[in-house]
């Protein structure tokens, strides 16, 4: 064991990185407080039986992917894998449905899948979700896909594909996994050990295998539409007409089935086809037996969750990155030892007047600490000589052009201020 390498399918977001990142978080809260949704903070970890409930015993991350583990008290837990379950807990164990009407929530945070690593894929990944609960209408179905759709616009991600399905109602899907296992069966030497499994557990996950027979197996089978009863065929065809009136651009895909069990009726992905085989950014859908099946009400829903890690990878490709700098705004030097705590004092009225600093801690030449200064990428640069100060002055220097003033000591942020605003620009 390393214990100076993290684990693997882990990392380490440093301090650059992180500005794009909390540039990212700004503006995903931005758009979705507009659209009326509010935050929403679940625990790191839930008990387990959420987990099989809400996702489905069969699923790929039940199954293979979950960090399950025992605490001292012998209950068993797990870190959180995705993150509607926990909201849904969170919906009936705050009574939030007998408020009535509409409840939309949001979160943002961390979720762990014990999952071979690979591009694009870890172990510890971020997500930001959105559950809208409480409505059944298509217009719900459709809100939800328009603010992915214009949340990654605002983003500046124009050329995102959005893929449409519907996997209709417990009912309606009852009669198509007959159909499906019937026309599988006579091709199941073809399929891999875990489709060969859910065969007869669960026929739909098929549909959502990548291995290369598979595909070719399912390929063959009929078509979901087909089998959609008539209030499913109605919902889905009023979705697609509130988004062709929205003007958001769609692809309908029979196969698409999504990861989890809970779905029913529409199912959607954000995909960005230059990712390669872990190309969807996001996924969701509609799951009206959710909220029921851990416990509470028959309460509808519908809802997103969106991997910030190939969010980051697409805005990269992109070139819609931010340039961010934790460049400070006034580096500080002093030239004696006695001096250093005047340097501190002038560098924390700066930072009360919200101005970032950087203060030179040791004291070394002028040439030294201008290297420092010139290093930090500050604009301003603070002087603090003995000649200055015996008139309790300080030189200002503009890092830019080299233009250098001498002020008194109580003029200090004025001058600052006349020079850069807090924000970082520079003023002329």
């Amino acid at each position: 064991m390393n214990l100076t390498t993290a684990p693997r399918g882990t990392y380490d977001i440093m301090p650059q990185e992180a500005l794009i990142w909390q540039w990212m978080e700004v503006n995903i809260r931005e758009v979705l407080l507009a659209y009326g949704y509010g935050e929403i903070r679940t625990p790191i970890f839930e008990h387990t039986e959420l987990f099989l409930r809400g996702i489905g015993e069969t699923t790929d991350i039940v199954e293979k992917e979950m960090y399950t583990f025992l605490d001292k008290g012998g209950r068993s837990i797990t870190l959180r894998p995705e993150g509607t379950a926990p909201v849904v807990r969170a919906y009936i164990q705050h009574k939030l449905h007998g408020q009535g009407g509409t409840t939309k929530l949001f979160y943002l945070g961390p979720m762990f899948r014990q999952e071979r690593p690979q591009a694009g894929r870890f172990r510890q990944f971020h997500q930001f979700g959105v559950e809208l609960l409480g409505e059944e209408t298509p217009l719900a179905d459709a809100e939800i896909i328009l603010l992915a759709h214009d949340l990654y616009q605002h983003l500046g991600l124009t050329e995102l594909e959005i893929y449409l399905n519907s996997v209709g109602c417990s009912e309606c899907r009852e009669e198509y996994k007959k159909a499906l296992i019937a026309s599988l069966q006579a091709s199941s030497s073809q399929l891999c050990p875990s489709c060969l499994n859910r065969l007869e557990r669960n026929p739909l996950r098929l549909l959502d295998c990548k291995n290369d027979s598979c595909q070719k197996v399912t390929a063959k089978t009929p078509s979901i539409h087909d089998f959609l009863c008539q209030a499913c065929k109605e919902h889905f065809i009023q979705v697609t007409t509130l988004l062709d009136q929205a003007n958001v651009k769609y692809e309908i895909k029979p196969r698409l089935v999504r990861g989890l069990d809970y779905y029913t009726r529409t199912v959607f992905e954000v995909v960005n086809t230059d990712l390669g085989a872990q190309n969807a950014i996001c996924g969701g859908g509609r799951y009206d037996g959710l909220v029921k099946e851990c416990g509470g009400p028959a309460v509808p829903g519908v809802g997103f969750a969106s991997g910030m890690e190939r969010l980051f990878t697409t805005l990269e490709q992109s070139g819609k990155l931010p340039v961010c700098s934790k460049a400070p705004q006034v580096y500080i030097i002093s030239l004696t030892e006695e001096l250093s705590n005047v340097g501190f004092k002038i560098a924390t009225t700066l930072r009360r007047n919200g101005f970032k600093v950087e203060l030179g801690f040791e004291v070394k030449s002028m040439k030294a600490q201008m290297k420092a200064a010139n290093k930090s990428g500050a604009f301003i640069c603070i002087i603090i000589g003995e000649d200055e100060w015996k008139e309790r002055q300080v030189t200002i220097k503009n890092m830019n052009d080299g233009q250098q003033i001498r002020v008194d000591l109580p003029d200090i942020v004025d001058q600052i201020s006349n020079l850069i605003s807090p924000q970082g620009v520079i003023n002329q």
